[in-house]
């Protein structure tokens, strides 16, 4: 049990997470920041918290739980604003999409603090954003990656696997780096691949029709595209060698497609989509994989 959580930024992932904590009788108290003073205010009409703090720091003062739900590119700023309020018994997390570079500005902001840091990546979230979209339930049975660093606590790393995995998430550990990688693949690129579709619909003349004629596929395959732009800018920015990388695989299979269709060879073509729908009929989403040793 946590007195008050100090909740740095009242959007989606944020809100959720004073829901979903409140819910679980986890914490007494939710403070909250927002950049935008109306989103705060809202959050507080909403009952996401219980009290509006006028500045990241305020929201901090007393509070022995902290998450930081802000775009990566804030996340320095926004540690730097709390640093004198940060003690090694308060436990602090965020809930960025990158880790490599929240960790590096957590160690230039925080300096001798850091061990109250324990970054956090929770596999959840919507195409919407906004308080108003917050629900106890986003976290429930999702995955939650902790990628701790060489000067994080002991004791707020047991805290931290704690509360996700009182708040129903599977807990794991990556390194900062390895999560980055495995990320830039399952999730960085494909966000980058839905706005690319549209952007090509878009680009052409008969869009409109085009778009008017598309069906259930389309509509399930450009979903994420309807994603946060500044949000997914931060992202893609923040990881951008690793999602060069993936967008080079990409390609390789992409022409692959394209050598069978105009070589006209049928047997390639069926060959490529049976690996992909099998791959994908046989995949359950956070299933563990087995390794070699196991088998």
């Amino acid at each position: 049990m946590f007195e008050q959580l100090g909740l740095i930024g009242c959007g989606l992932m944020g809100g959720s997470f004073a829901k979903a904590m409140k819910r679980a009788g986890l914490v007494n108290r939710v403070v909250g920041y927002s950049k935008s003073p109306s989103t705060t205010e809202r959050a507080r009409q909403l009952g996401v918290i219980d009290v509006e703090a006028p500045s990241a720091l305020l929201a901090v003062a007393g509070a022995d739980i902290v998450l930081v739900a802000v775009p990566v590119a804030a996340t320095e700023a926004t540690l730097k604003a709390i640093k004198h309020l940060v003690t090694p018994q308060m436990l602090i997390m965020d809930v960025g999409s990158t880790k490599s570079d929240v960790v590096q500005a957590a160690r230039a902001a925080l300096r001798d603090q850091i061990g109250s840091f324990v970054p956090a990546h929770p596999i959840a979230g919507r195409e919407v954003s906004g308080v108003e979209h917050s629900d106890a339930d986003l976290y429930t049975g999702k995955q939650v990656i902790l990628t701790p660093t060489e000067r994080t606590l002991t004791a707020q790393l047991k805290r931290a696997e704690a509360v996700w995995s009182a708040l129903g998430c599977r807990v794991s550990h990556m390194s900062p780096e390895a999560h980055d990688a495995a990320f830039a693949a399952v999730s960085h690129l494909p966000h980058m691949l839905a706005f690319s579709m549209m952007n090509s619909l878009t680009q052409q003349e008969r869009s409109d029709e085009l778009l008017s004629l598309a069906g259930p596929g389309f509509r399930d395959f450009t979903r994420i595209a309807a994603s946060d732009p500044k949000m997914w800018r931060d992202v893609l920015r923040a990881n951008r060698d690793e999602v060069l990388a993936q967008t080079r695989h990409f390609k390789d299979s992409l022409a692959q497609f394209e050598k069978a269709l105009q070589s006209n060879d049928d047997q390639a073509l069926e060959d490529l989509i049976t690996i992909a729908s099998h791959t994908r009929a046989n995949w359950r989403m956070g299933a563990q994989r087995k390794r070699k040793d196991d088998l």
